[in-house]
């Protein structure tokens, strides 16, 4: 199986989500502003990962799920995630609002792989960072690894 991570990080939490990723999934990961979609090897898993900022994901991120040509990954895996705060312990309703008015990175990539014809290896998830830059809360590390398991177990049953 050929599996690639691609993320995008500002502080490096969601750089090292990627990391432990990718050494689940025996891979590389790459920064999004390094690679475009044509350049891969046509991987049977894509992972994606951006930081939520301002309520979606990164440029480097956009312009990488741009790259994927429609239907190019029909028979083939993704998954993807975000880092993020959590709101519920902000306690501020004008970002609750926001948050339901706008959402999350993770949604988002969702539907834009989706669009390219990918099957969701796993759920969507995120990895809570404390404040805005981090470092990420404890336990998120051991959800990645947990998160990259599942993801390499639905991918090796669907490759039979």
């Amino acid at each position: 199986m050929k599996a690639l991570v691609v993320y995008d990080s500002f502080f490096g939490n969601t750089e090292k989500i990627s990391g432990i990723i990718a050494k689940k999934l025996n891979c590389e990961a790459v920064r999004a502003d390094r690679i475009c979609y044509r350049e891969t090897a046509e991987p049977d898993l894509l992972i994606v990962g951006s930081p939520t900022r301002a309520f979606n994901y990164t440029a480097n991120i956009k312009n990488f799920l741009t790259s994927l040509p429609s239907g190019c990954m029909k028979g083939r895996f993704a998954a993807v995630f975000d880092t993020r705060s959590n709101i519920e312990q902000i306690n501020s309703k004008f970002l609750n609002f926001m948050v339901r008015l706008f959402g999350y990175a993770a949604e988002k990539m969702e539907r834009q792989v989706c669009r390219a014809g990918a099957d969701l290896a796993a759920c969507t998830n995120w990895f809570y960072v404390e404040d805005k830059e981090g470092p990420l809360k404890k336990g998120e590390i051991e959800k990645a690894e947990k998160w990259a398991d599942e993801i390499l177990k639905t991918v090796n049953e669907g490759l039979m």
